[in-house]
C-alpha cells in the first residue's frame, strides 16, 4: 500500500464514488446517439456492455482486495505480465484521463456559456479546470467530499427520472397517455437497424462506463480498503442495471427511437414529454454536475496513477513530492497542464487533432479492460489453493468467464 498518501477516504466516499463515478455526460447526452442508431435494441447494447464491465470490475475487485494500491491495474499488470505492461498501461491510462479532463472542461464551458454567453469558452474551460485542480490539491478528503455530493446529485436525479418515467409507463400521471409497447416494437421492430447496430452500440457504450475502475485507485487512500472494494464491487451489478439499463428502457418505452429530440438529449426529451417545466434548464444543471464530477475524478485518478508510476520508477521521481496534506501536487499540476493543452486543441483543431484524441481514448479504455482481465488470469493461476480459498472478493466461474471476457473485449476492439 502507498504509505505516504493519506488514508482519508471513508467508506461513504468510496461507496458514493463507486455509485456515481460512472454516471457522466455519456449517459445523459451520449446515450441519444446509441438509441438513435440501435433503436429499442439499445437496451441490449447497454446490457451486454454492462455485463462485460461487471466481469472486469469483479476481476479488478479481487486483485484490489489482495493489494489495494493507487497504482491499481498498472501495478497488477507489472506483477502479472511484466514491467513493460505496467509501464505502458500506466501511461496510456494517464493519457486517457488527460483527454477526458479536456473533454469535460470543454463540455462544462459550453453549458455555462448557455447562461453567461459573454464569457469566452476557452476562459470558462480554464476556470473550471483551475477550480477542480484546487479542490484536488487541497486534500484527498476535499476531493472525496466534492465527489460525494456531485455523485449524490447525479444519483438522486436519475432515481427521480426513473420514478417519473415508470409512473407514466404505468399510467399513473394524469394528462399523459401510457405508451404500452408501441415504441418498443411499433417503429420498425425492437432492432429496427438489425443486430449489427446493437453490437456496434457496445463500442460506444463501453466508453461511457469508464470510471467504474476509479474505486480501485481510490482504495489506496481508503481507511478500510478491503471493505471499500468489497462494497463497491458487490454494488456494480445493480448500479448498471438500475442507472443505465433502467434509464435507457424508460427513454425507448416513452418515445419513438427515431425522434430527433432523442438524438439531441434523450433525458430532456422525456422530461418535456412528461410536461416538466424548464426541462432543458434542469438537465443542463444535472449534466454540468456530471461534468464537474468527471473533471474532479479525472484529476484525482490521473495524478494517483502518475504518483504510483513514479514509485515504481516508470515516471520521474519528482512526481513523488507530497504537500502537507499528503497530495502529490506536482502530479496533479502536470496532468492539469496537459489537459488544458487538450482544451486548446478542442478550439483550434476540433475536427482533426481533438477528434483523433477523443477516438484514441475509446481504444485505450478497452485496452485497460483487456489488461485487467489478462492480469487477473495470470495472478490467479500463480496462486496456491490455500491462497485462493481465502480470497476476500472472488471472480465467478474462474477461469471460464475470464476467458470469455478477454475474447469479448478483443472482439469489440476489432469492431471499432
Amino acid at each position: 500500500m502507498d504509505k505516504n498518501l493519506k488514508k482519508d477516504l471513508k467508506i461513504r466516499h468510496i461507496t458514493m464514488i463507486s455509485i456515481g463515478g460512472v454516471i457522466g455526460a455519456g449517459l445523459f447526452v451520449g446515450s441519444g446517439a446509441v438509441v438513435h442508431s440501435a433503436g429499442p435494441g439499445s437496451i441490449v447494447s447497454y446490457a451486454l456492455a454492462g455485463l462485460l464491465v461487471i466481469f472486469v470490475m469483479r476481476m479488478l475487485g479481487e486483485m484490489a482486495a489482495i493489494n489495494p494500491t493507487s497504482g491499481s491495474f498498472a501495478t497488477y499488470a507489472r506483477e502479472a505480465i511484466g514491467p513493460w505492461a505496467g509501464y505502458t498501461i500506466g501511461w496510456l491510462y494517464w493519457f486517457f484521463w488527460v483527454i477526458v479532463i479536456a473533454i469535460e472542461a470543454t463540455a462544462g464551458a459550453g453549458i455555462i456559456q448557455y447562461w453567461i454567453p459573454e464569457i469566452p469558452l476557452w476562459l470558462l474551460s480554464l476556470i473550471l479546470t483551475i477550480l477542480l485542480t484546487l479542490t484536488n490539491v487541497f486534500s484527498v478528503k476535499s476531493f472525496g467530499e466534492f465527489e460525494y455530493w456531485f455523485s449524490f446529485i447525479k444519483v438522486i436525479s436519475i432515481v427521480l427520472f426513473l420514478c417519473l418515467g415508470l409512473a407514466v409507463i404505468l399510467g399513473f400521471v394524469p394528462g399523459t397517455e401510457a405508451p404500452g409497447t408501441s415504441n418498443l416494437v411499433g417503429q420498425g421492430g425492437f432492432m429496427p437497424n438489425g443486430i449489427s447496430s446493437v453490437l456496434l452500440g457496445i463500442t460506444v457504450v463501453i466508453f461511457s462506463f469508464m470510471g467504474s475502475e476509479i474505486v480501485a485507485v481510490a482504495a489506496g487512500e481508503s481507511a478500510e480498503p478491503v471493505k471499500a472494494v468489497k462494497t463497491a464491487t458487490n454494488s456494480v451489478i445493480w448500479r448498471i442495471l438500475v442507472f443505465f439499463i433502467g434509464s435507457i428502457a424508460v427513454v425507448v418505452t416513452l418515445l419513438p427511437w427515431n425522434s430527433a429530440n432523442i438524438l439531441k438529449s434523450p433525458f430532456v426529451a422525456v422530461l418535456e414529454y412528461i410536461g416538466i417545466p424548464a426541462a432543458a434548464q434542469i438537465m443542463n444543471f444535472i449534466v454540468l454536475t456530471a461534468v464537474l464530477s468527471c473533471l474532479n475524478s479525472g484529476l484525482y485518478t490521473n495524478s494517483r496513477m502518475l504518483f504510483s508510476m513514479a514509485e515504481r520508477g516508470d515516471a520521474p521521481k519528482a512526481f513523488l513530492k507530497l504537500n502537507s496534506s499528503g497530495v502529490p501536487v506536482r502530479a496533479v499540476l502536470f496532468g492539469t497542464f496537459f489537459a488544458y493543452i487538450g482544451v486548446v486543441f478542442s478550439y483550434i483543431s476540433p475536427d482533426k487533432v481533438f477528434l483523433f484524441l477523443v477516438n484514441a481514448s475509446g481504444g485505450i479504455a478497452l485496452l485497460v479492460y483487456l489488461v485487467i482481465a489478462v492480469s487477473h488470469l495470470r495472478i490467479r493461476k500463480k496462486m496456491g489453493k490455500v491462497e485462493q480459498q481465502h480470497l476476500k472478493v472472488r471472480m465467478w466461474l474462474f477461469p471460464y468467464v475470464t476467458y470469455v471476457t478477454i475474447a469479448a473485449i478483443i472482439a469489440v476492439l476489432v469492431a471499432m
